[in-house]
């Protein structure tokens, strides 16, 4: 053991630097698997597996620009959802769709997600709107409730 480092014991009691553990950490390893061309929708469709050993959750912007190079695109053409970490951390699993153009992923994509990713700006009604509109619909029963929430 070289005295100038200072070593911790990691894994399986194997000794590593600090300094190299800490470029272990640094990095994420980003693999896809069940990949399929969906030419009806335009788009490449797959599931996501990020590794990262000893380091937090790794943004879906960061996920976005790695596939972005991996598949020859921009970010702007690639949504990711569905991500979830396994137990104890490392190993995050989700869904990634690289669209050909944004024109199609602005087609596709259900409301929700493109309003996340910032294309669409959707403005609520104001909170007393809202109330009202609640209230009103309180008094009737049936099919008419329905026809009260739409205006």
């Amino acid at each position: 053991l070289k005295p100038s480092f200072v070593y911790k014991i990691y894994g399986a009691g194997k000794l590593f630097p600090f300094d190299e553990l800490a470029k272990m950490a640094d990095t994420a390893t980003i693999r896809t698997r069940k990949f399929m061309t969906n030419r009806l929708l335009q788009r490449r469709q797959m599931i996501v597996d990020v590794l990262h050993p000893g380091k937090a959750t790794v943004s879906k912007a960061d996920i976005r620009e790695k596939l972005a190079r991996m598949y020859k695109s921009t970010a702007d053409c690639i949504v990711c959802f569905g991500f979830k970490t396994l137990f104890g951390g490392g190993k995050t699993t989700g869904f990634a769709l690289v669209y050909d153009t944004l024109d199609y992923l602005k087609k596709f994509e259900p409301k929700y997600r493109k309003q996340r990713l910032g294309l669409i700006k959707v403005e609520k009604p104001a909170r007393k709107q809202r109330k009202e509109r609640k209230n009103r619909a309180k008094k009737v029963r049936g099919t008419a409730k329905a026809a009260i929430t739409k205006k």
